[in-house]
């Protein structure tokens, strides 16, 4: 199966193509969660990766629908915004890193986290995406917690401070999520998420 909005050239395709093909003869299944499954296992290169996927809330569904409306996806770095394939929708792709700067400096959070909360107001019915920071997570959750409603939560942040806990906090919200369990994740899984995302959308 050819990433058509990712790999351009020839030689990109076919090698797409037979990533897909030994990975999915691993990872079976063709349901939209298996094709995300697989999809990250590609980007992380670890096969037991696809245990540790998690999907809360019908996510792929309120994902998909929030990009076929051209919902802005938010990322918390500037890594996953530019990995986000900017073909097969008409979402605006923005890292809060853009916003946060002088409330970061104010409060001491970090910059990830000020970004949300700096631009709270814009984050209804949006996707958020955060691949590298669990602050963020956290963050997140406290906005949702106290009204916050985006479209879909992608939650894959890594390390060994807060990644797992963050994650946790994720899946017992009341919105649609994505995320993995434990210390592993990054931007990466992230971005192939999304990735897969908009290629579900234009099927």
């Amino acid at each position: 199966m050819n990433t058509k909005f990712g790999a351009r050239t020839k030689e990109a395709i076919e090698i797409s193509e037979k990533s897909r093909t030994i990975v999915s003869s691993i990872v079976k299944g063709d349901s939209p969660e298996d094709r995300i499954r697989q999809r990250c296992v590609i980007a992380t290169g670890d096969l037991a990766f696809s245990d540790l996927m998690r999907f809360t809330k019908n996510p792929i569904k309120a994902g998909i629908e929030a990009i076929r409306r051209g919902a802005t996806i938010f990322t918390d770095i500037r890594m996953a915004q530019v990995g986000i394939t900017k073909r097969g929708h008409d979402c605006d792709v923005r890292c809060v890193l853009d916003a946060g700067e002088e409330m970061a400096e104010k409060t001491g959070m970090t910059r990830t986290s000020a970004g949300f909360a700096a631009l709270e107001k814009e984050l209804n019915g949006s996707i958020i995406v955060i691949g590298n920071a669990p602050s963020a997570a956290l963050t997140v959750c406290d906005m949702i917690k106290r009204g916050l409603k985006p479209a879909l939560l992608v939650a894959t942040p890594v390390g060994f401070v807060n990644a797992a806990e963050s994650k946790e906090c994720v899946r017992m919200l009341d919105v649609p999520s994505i995320t993995c369990v434990g210390t592993r994740g990054g931007t990466p899984v992230a971005v192939a998420v999304v990735n897969e995302l908009v290629e579900m959308g234009n099927k």
